[in-house]
């Protein structure tokens, strides 16, 4: 039996996705999932037990999700921060999050997972990243770019959340996804996070639908065409630095400027394309390192 598919939604609980679905709805949600020791402190077990729950309780929300329509979730399992933790907690923690992520990996799941993480680091590591592109001759400097820190990150190939949830009624990010949540819709909720309940779930997707318009699309929308325009002000400057430097005038012919522009364009995004297929294969190499130094 699937883990994440055991069990149905009541009448009542596909009664209300069927009206919710019936509004603009996200494609993507992350979760951090806060709770689970208050939790055990809260129901006098273990928190071994409050960890466990949790993982339980992921389970039943990627259920959730796949009734509706949500098509990928993002959770933080595990900060680097939670390594100070004690010996003994960490230890479980590491051994739970074995059992149960190896059980999700058997199933089509629709699941990303950021373990030892913290953004900031993420964020650095894309910069070392271009650095290392332009040093190794891949890229230009004149190539780095947002854009391109974009495509650098661990999250490249996922759209950006549509919405964060935090659980436990702590109100902050705690280092995770800062780059790629400048857009979406926050919502932090009280209930610890191995009580939370469908209807947690489509309270937060209401509040994604009531502020959709305004903060969603049309800000992001306007942001990327803001990056467009400034790209085309560096590349005309460019353009015009190259017709100064030939002697001709940088007003001249505008078929002139459109074909340098053109091809301008055309050599950055070969060169970056080329940098992201290397970078693509120096992390598959360091990836299969790491297996093979931990067996």
């Amino acid at each position: 039996m699937s883990w994440v598919k055991e069990g149905e939604l009541s009448f009542w609980e596909r009664f209300c996705a069927n009206i919710i679905k019936a509004g603009p709805m996200p494609k993507h949600i992350a979760f951090i999932m806060d709770g689970n020791r208050r939790y055990a402190k809260k129901c006098q077990v273990e928190r071994q037990e409050g960890h466990s729950q949790g993982f339980n309780k992921l389970a039943e929300t990627l259920r959730w999700c796949l009734n509706l329509g949500i098509l990928e979730v993002t959770v933080y399992a595990f900060s680097i921060e939670n390594f100070k933790r004690s010996k003994s907690e960490v230890d479980g923690l590491m051994d739970l999050a074995r059992e149960k992520f190896s059980r999700l990996m058997e199933e089509q799941c629709f699941l990303n997972v950021c373990f030892a993480y913290t953004s900031r680091h993420e964020i650095s590591n894309a910069v070392r990243e271009m650095a290392w592109g332009v040093e190794q001759g891949l890229l230009d400097p004149s190539d780095v770019s947002e854009s391109l820190l974009d495509k650098c990150l661990y999250t490249n190939h996922s759209p950006h959340p549509d919405i964060l949830i935090r659980t436990s009624g702590e109100v902050r990010l705690s280092d995770f996804l800062l780059w790629q949540t400048s857009h979406s819709c926050l919502v932090f909720q009280p209930v610890l996070w191995p009580e939370y309940t469908f209807w947690n779930l489509c309270e937060a997707i209401l509040q994604f639908q009531m502020n959709h318009s305004m903060l969603q699309q049309k800000a992001r929308d306007m942001y990327a065409e803001e990056r467009k325009r400034q790209q085309l002000e560096r590349d005309q400057a460019a353009v015009t630095e190259q017709l100064l430097q030939e002697g001709l005038p940088a007003s001249g012919d505008p078929q002139l400027r459109r074909t340098r522009l053109h091809k301008l364009s055309a050599r950055r995004e070969e060169r970056v394309q080329g940098f992201l297929q290397a970078l693509e294969l120096k992390r598959a190499d360091w990836l299969a390192h790491l297996g093979t130094a931990s067996t």
